[in-house]
């Protein structure tokens, strides 16, 4: 019998790897970035085309390869950040795996050219599919310049399934945010299809915040440095009234590269506990620094995931430091005792010297009953209240249905609006409540509580309705009949006013490439500058004014664009976007109701084929059976 066990070429090999290491043109460009910054460049230039898809061109200023080390990089496993396996334990560089450039030569058009500073003309390498085409000398400055071009070209499935461009690039933004962020003394350069996006200068930590994320965030941040003997965590934390519903601004580093800890940004939130609602996140940019020893990031390809040797220890050290930082830069006013140069006001006037005469009236007792007769100069308690000494009369003229108040007492007029009674006490009749008043009593089906809940009796029990809910499924509903052809666009509204949104790179793209689906739904959305900036100029009808800018950040977070077909694509972008309308512009919770609104959000629901639950699988309506109710009461 033949055997069946081969070992793989490296082509096959590099390609299978590659699935793990390269799986988007992101991935290229953080592989890229990191081996120019541990090559030590203080300048970084990233040039795209067709969001990567084209063109991916990474230039450094680094200290270059020589002829050799530029060939003998792209092999699988080389690597000059490691030599034996101890090396693990004391990482001080991004990469070390060896993996990244033979999986990028794999799968793409390699071009590199590059130049030591010690040497007078370079090197140009050119690598299409693992299979190395041409090696040259060539004259080209110092540091690296990496052309990939056409990735996944010989992987027809993996380019099958990149998205559309605006999400690929969406990606790449997020990427370079986070290589960017944590290597803040480098200047990067980022540009697509000519435009350029980034250009950021070397400068502090906050500066690069405030470059990257914009120039109020510098106010909404406060600046935390712990430092112990297991860790230091430094950085900057979001003030408490700054927490946000969504796009909230978190990232951690470990020893200067990116992580996700979800055990972490749990400390983080127990530290804001009882400080912000329970849907909101603080924004927060916090580096740990340890001994690489205490870490292990050789977990995954993508090196993301790090494990902690003592991250019980660095969990309560994070969560007491944001605590620490949040007491000392409490914004809870203080009273100011300094009186100088004060107003002239009778706190700061000339001091009381004498005391008041008070006329006292030995004879006064409060608990004295007395008739006033005219004679008698006490003072009646009961006759200035108004209130009939007489117990005994007044209980005859309440039990006989008679008025309560005081036969004698005079007309004064209305009271005021708010001491006003909406009806007067009710009678009995023959031993039964009679809820007849003297005003008619207006008793509604309908009744809401703590402004969040409509409760209405139905055949089964007690049914009862979350307002906000229901709102948002009945707009839902209306915006998906009214635009499921694809060709009635809802109804709209002009602004009298231009309301003008601002957005960040990531979310301008995604907002690009939606533009037509907003149309269709009602909105009029036009770019005002190259800065992010868009001008408003018409809603959907349901939509207020003050709340659209809310509304759009909404729907550009909630929009996840994971499908190929345009059809399948167009269908899921006006489902997700009217789910987020519905939402923005449903009744809020605290919203009080009229009983003639409740009614009307009641009668619409339940009109609905489907009332139960939300487009995102929410319970709208509960019902308590009147078996649980009686139960209560046995």
């Amino acid at each position: 019998m033949n055997d069946v066990i081969k070992l793989l070429p490296d082509s096959v090999a590099n390609q299978i790897a590659a699935g793990e290491v390269i799986q988007r043109p992101a991935s290229v460009i953080k592989e890229l970035v990191e081996n120019a910054i541990d090559a030590g460049a203080s300048e970084v230039e990233i040039v795209l085309k067709d969001a990567g898809r084209t063109l991916i061109q990474v230039i450094d200023n680094g200290c270059g390869m020589s002829d050799t080390d530029a060939r003998l990089a792209f092999e699988r496993h080389s690597t000059s950040k490691i030599t034996k396996a101890d090396d693990l334990f004391t990482l001080r560089t991004m990469g070390f795996r060896g993996e990244a450039l033979a999986s990028i030569a794999a799968i793409a058009m390699v071009e590199l050219r590059t130049r030591r500073r010690d040497q007078q003309l370079g090197t140009r390498l050119v690598i299409n599919g693992s299979q190395c085409e041409t090696q040259e000398p060539v004259a080209c400055p110092v540091g690296s310049n990496f052309m990939i071009k056409n990735i996944f070209f010989n992987v027809p499935a993996r380019r099958k399934f990149l998205k559309s461009n605006r999400v690929e690039l969406s990606n790449i933004i997020h990427e370079f945010e986070k290589l960017a962020l944590v290597n803040n003394d480098v200047a990067f350069t980022m540009s697509h299809d000519g435009k350029v996006l980034y250009k950021l200068q070397g400068g502090t930590f906050i500066q690069r915040i405030s470059s990257l994320m914009g120039h109020s965030i510098d106010q909404q941040l406060l600046p935390i440095d712990v430092d112990t003997a297991i860790v230091r965590i430094t950085g900057f934390i979001g003030r408490v009234e700054n927490a946000r519903r969504r796009n909230a601004m978190q990232y951690m580093f470990a020893n200067e590269r990116f992580m996700r800890h979800p055990y972490f940004h749990k400390a983080v939130m127990a530290a804001y506990d009882q400080l912000i609602p329970s849907d909101t996140q603080p924004n927060y940019f916090l580096r740990f620094t340890v001994a690489p020893q205490a870490l292990d990031v050789n977990i995954h390809p993508t090196k993301t995931e790090i494990k902690f040797e003592d991250e019980v220890a660095i969990w309560q050290i994070l969560n007491a430091g944001i605590k620490a930082t949040l007491g000392r830069f409490s914004d809870v006013p203080s009273i100011d005792f300094n009186t100088e140069d004060a107003p002239d006001m009778p706190a700061y006037g000339t001091p009381i010297t004498q005391a008041p005469t008070v006329k006292v009236d030995p004879t006064y007792n409060p608990f004295e009953r007395t008739e006033n007769k005219g004679q008698s100069t006490k003072y009646d308690h009961t006759r200035a209240s108004g209130v009939d000494p007489d117990w005994e009369t007044l209980y005859r003229r309440f039990a006989g249905g008679g008025t309560h108040s005081p036969a004698n007492q005079k007309e004064e007029g209305p009271l005021p609006l708010d001491h006003q009674e909406q009806f007067s006490l009710p009678t009995r009749d023959e031993g039964e409540l009679n809820l007849s008043t003297t005003q008619p009593l207006n008793l509604s089906l309908y009744l809401q509580l703590k402004n969040r809940y409509i409760l209405t009796p139905a055949r089964s029990g007690l049914m009862v309705i979350d307002q906000h809910r229901a709102h948002m499924l009945i707009l839902y509903s209306r915006y998906m009949a009214t635009h499921k052809d694809g060709t009635a666009p809802l109804p709209a509204q002009r602004l009298l006013f231009p309301v003008e949104l601002r957005l960040d790179e990531h979310r301008d793209a995604l907002l690009e490439g939606i533009l037509e689906h907003m149309r269709a739904i009602g909105f009029a959305i036009e770019p005002h500058d190259d800065k992010g900036t868009w001008l408003i100029t018409a809603t959907p009808a349901d939509v207020a004014a003050n709340r659209v800018t809310d509304l759009i950040e909404t729907m550009l977070e909630r929009i996840d664009d994971t499908q190929d077909a345009a059809a399948t694509l167009r269908t899921m972008t006006l489902e997700r976007v009217a789910a987020a309308i519905a939402a923005g512009a449903a009744l809020p919770y605290g919203r009080t109701l009229s009983a003639d609104e409740m009614e009307h959000v009641v009668s619409q629901l339940l009109a609905l084929p489907a009332p139960n639950y939300t487009p995102t699988g929410k319970l709208v309506i509960s019902i308590i059976p009147f078996d649980q109710i009686t139960r209560i009461f046995q």
